[in-house]
């Protein structure tokens, strides 16, 4: 018998979620499947699980003096959370806006005037590296101990700035290299119109097109490559030709789309082949249904609705009815959604999107995992797969989402180490 020396067990879980299954985003009635064990157990080897069960480890586990034991009695455990739609690094903060939105000042309108994207950009540019590095940091922290261990993070505060632009993808890749969680880059220079192009908005699509997207790709900065496709943003059109050249030079398409109005850019996420189309607040029938044929991921982002004081949310209920699969994630950023708090978006999830529980631990694990094309590695609690573990102190799933607005995690293990407890 081949043994194999446990580093980390997990012993006594009252309700262990695995979210066993296969390695690809779950979708309608999968998204309530997510293989709950009585009384679990959880065995991990140096960074990888070697295994999930019930009750007691078989005998080819050894348990040895180095092995850590942690109790998880009236405790839940899940797979470590994983935030897919972020805007992590940026300069400066945007409070000063509550005034215009408590006039009702649109979104649009806000950043029309100068405020808004274009008011951080101001802010990006003038920090420093360290300075981005820093505030990134404080805030990848706090996405930590709310049991996330994977983030996806995007640039879009440099706009025609590359060199911002380049600073932020550096900073993404510095944090990566330097800190337990994991984050995969976006590249999403396409995030506004730069005030200089108001008038010739193509010729910067152009900039993005032939200057910027090879560079990027050439240098390994990115993985996915992202464009706000909005009225007064980017249209249909030029959205098509970005991700469309992106695809050409290896980077995976991602869109932000149909967050304010139906402009048809779910029929585009779609027709791309976009690995997530990402806010669909405004998205149309048919442009829903393209992407349920296709297969795209409809990241939900409902704390942001909820931040611009919006009375419509996106459709969850439609999209899991559909067959679409759907993630949910923060979108932290200063102006729309200014928070790292995760188990708040999943409460919103149930609130305001009327998700299950369920459905709800599948989008923020699997689903999420899947849009960032790391199926494979994360998502769910299964041998072989990345020990990326989070024990929350809540007796069970429902209460983990129940009781909202306070920090529920009592442990984080990533990749097999511990990197943060409550307990200490």
């Amino acid at each position: 018998m081949q043994y194999k020396k446990a580093t980390i067990v997990i012993e006594n879980i009252s309700n262990l979620v695995t979210l066993k299954g296969p390695n690809r985003a779950r979708r309608s009635d999968e998204m309530s499947e997510v293989g709950l064990i009585k009384d679990g157990i959880v065995a991990v080897e140096d960074d990888k699980i070697i295994f999930v069960g019930q009750d007691h480890l078989p005998q080819n586990i050894r348990i040895t003096s180095e092995t850590i034991t942690i109790d998880a009695s009236n405790k839940l455990v899940t797979p470590g959370l994983i935030d897919s739609h972020t805007h992590l690094v940026y300069g400066g903060s945007r409070e000063h806006e509550i005034y215009n939105k408590l006039k009702g000042t649109k979104y649009l309108d806000i950043m029309q005037a100068g405020g808004g994207i274009y008011y951080t950009v101001e802010m990006t540019k003038k920090a420093s590296f360290k300075e981005l590095y820093k505030k990134a940091e404080r805030s990848l922290n706090r996405m930590m101990e709310f049991g996330v261990t994977t983030v996806e993070a995007k640039s879009g505060y440099g706009l025609d700035d590359f060199e911002t632009e380049l600073k932020q993808l550096k900073v993404i890749k510095e944090l990566n290299d330097n800190h337990p969680v994991d984050i995969v880059a976006t590249f999403l220079a396409a995030h506004a119109i730069p005030e200089r192009y108001k008038n010739n908005s193509d010729t910067f699509v152009e900039i993005i097109i032939t200057e910027m997207i090879p560079y990027v790709s050439e240098k390994g900065l990115a993985k996915f490559c992202d464009v706000f496709c909005e009225e007064g943003v980017f249209s249909v059109e030029q959205s098509r030709k970005i991700l469309t050249a992106a695809k050409d030079w290896g980077l995976i398409p991602k869109i932000h789309v149909d967050e304010l109005e139906p402009l048809g850019g779910a029929e585009l996420a779609a027709e791309i082949g976009c690995i997530s189309a990402d806010h669909l607040v405004g998205a149309s029938e048919k442009g829903l249904k393209m992407m349920a044929e296709k297969g795209v991921i409809a990241t939900l982002l409902p704390t942001t609705t909820f931040f611009l004081q919006s009375e419509k949310y996106a459709d969850a209920r439609k999209m899991i009815e559909y067959g679409i699969p759907v993630a949910l994630s923060t979108d932290y950023n200063p102006g729309s959604s200014p928070t790292e708090n995760l188990q708040l978006v999943m409460s919103f999830g149930v609130i305001k999107l009327k998700m299950s529980p369920q459905e709800i631990i599948s989008s923020v694990t699997i689903n999420a995992a899947a849009s960032l094309g790391l199926e494979n590695k994360i998502g769910s609690l299964e041998e072989g797969k990345n020990a990326d573990i989070v024990i929350f102190d809540v007796p069970n799933l429902e209460y983990l989402i129940y009781h909202f607005g306070v920090n529920h995690t009592d442990t984080v293990i990533k990749n097999g180490v511990v990197v943060y407890s409550n307990n200490q």
